[in-house]
């Protein structure tokens, strides 16, 4: 990365999130830190953030088909609009959540071998693409005497390599790629309400990833709809600009105002296949894993999560706590100037990729 502030490597070798969205990308790095009263609690540092655009057109189907054009939306933010500093060339990507297969599978004790060879015969099972065309990985859940529970991942091979091929353009070295889920478990991990079972949902620019989370991700579901589309319908549905429709979901959202019935009329649709894919997975989760610790709260993340009423939207339709959380609380950031309420919650994601160990891969 010609120029830019990033020097090679740091001895204790730290990391920074990337989060590459729809039409732009976020970075954030964080130092774990030691607290003041010399006891176990730690805090987390930030080091630098930002935000840059790039052409929607550089990106098909989660796969970076220009990543020149990316690139170079990079390199502006790293040279010369991070708040800041970035002092790594270690990074942790995100794929998004909905270009991805996941999935909780129980199987037979079996020996490590025989256990890869299984998870791969069961992919084969509710996976539509060819296995040679995917990375598949998994994490052991719980296993005894009989049996194995465990987590599921696969990922076409297209979107990670186009990740990598991006990453070495900019001279960065990548040590961990996950979906989405992955990075909203490790951020809600910091919340001081985390030791109950939760419905964690992420809303993007495009989908709402919704995971059950309960010391770490066990069951998992996307819904086409996120941010972007809840403007689209708004604009549609009341015939206004798209300028217009952000203002209006902004300012309004679902909250009490003169055009309630005709916002939620719009958003409906969307609304209400969220609401059925979390019903889908509550039962799933309490067949599985749910007999003791119940769910007990849902958590809203992302760019798409601050909009008026939503929480109270489905506070009514699941008759659950709802919650909107502000990755920014979970860090400290002295004199570092932060973004508009508006903006934080997009930083979600790379905030939780900035959380993350180095010892945390996953393996081609």
């Amino acid at each position: 990365m010609k120029n830019a502030k990033i020097p090679n490597f740091f001895h204790d070798k730290p990391l920074f999130g990337l989060d590459i969205g729809h039409s732009s990308l976020k970075v954030m790095q964080i130092a774990e830190q030691a607290s003041k009263s010399g006891g176990h609690t730690r805090h987390n540092q930030l080091v630098g953030y930002g935000f840059a655009s790039f052409d929607k057109a550089a990106l098909e189907d989660g796969v970076v088909v220009q990543p020149e054009v990316v690139a170079k939306a990079a390199r502006e933010l790293f040279e010369h609009h991070l708040i800041g500093d970035i002092t790594t060339r270690r990074v942790t990507i995100a794929i998004p959540a909905y270009r991805t297969f996941t999935r909780s599978l129980q199987l037979p004790k079996l020996k490590p071998n025989e256990l890869a060879e299984a998870v791969k015969l069961e992919a084969e099972q509710y996976i539509s693409m060819p296995l040679e065309e995917l990375y598949l990985d998994y994490e052991i859940i719980k296993q005894d005497e009989e049996s194995t529970i465990l987590f599921a991942v696969a990922v076409p091979q297209t979107i990670v390599d186009s990740y990598l091929e991006l990453a070495q353009l900019l001279g960065l070295e990548t040590v961990l790629i996950e979906p989405t889920l992955g990075s909203a478990g490790r951020l809600f991990a910091a919340d001081e309400q985390s030791d109950m079972a939760t419905i964690i949902i992420d809303f993007g620019a495009r989908s709402a990833d919704i995971s059950i989370f309960d010391k770490r991700v066990l069951v998992t579901g996307t819904v086409q709809g996120g941010g972007e589309n809840f403007t689209d319908s708004i604009q549609k549905t009341l015939g206004v600009t798209p300028l217009e429709a952000g203002m209006i979901k902004t300012r309004y959202g679902l909250s009490v105002s003169k055009k309630q019935a005709e916002i939620k009329r719009a958003l409906d649709p969307t609304l209400e296949k969220i609401v059925k894919e979390i019903q889908r997975m509550m039962r799933y989760y309490e067949e599985r894993y749910g007999a003791e610790r119940p769910v007990g709260q849902i958590v809203t993340l992302g760019g798409g999560a601050n909009m008026p009423g939503l929480s109270g939207y489905l506070t009514e339709a699941l008759r659950l706590a709802v919650r909107h959380t502000d990755p920014w609380q979970y860090f400290s950031y002295a004199d570092l100037q932060v973004p508009s309420d508006a903006d934080k919650p997009m930083y979600a994601t790379a905030a939780g990729l900035s959380l993350a160990h180095p010892g945390e891969v996953f393996s081609k």
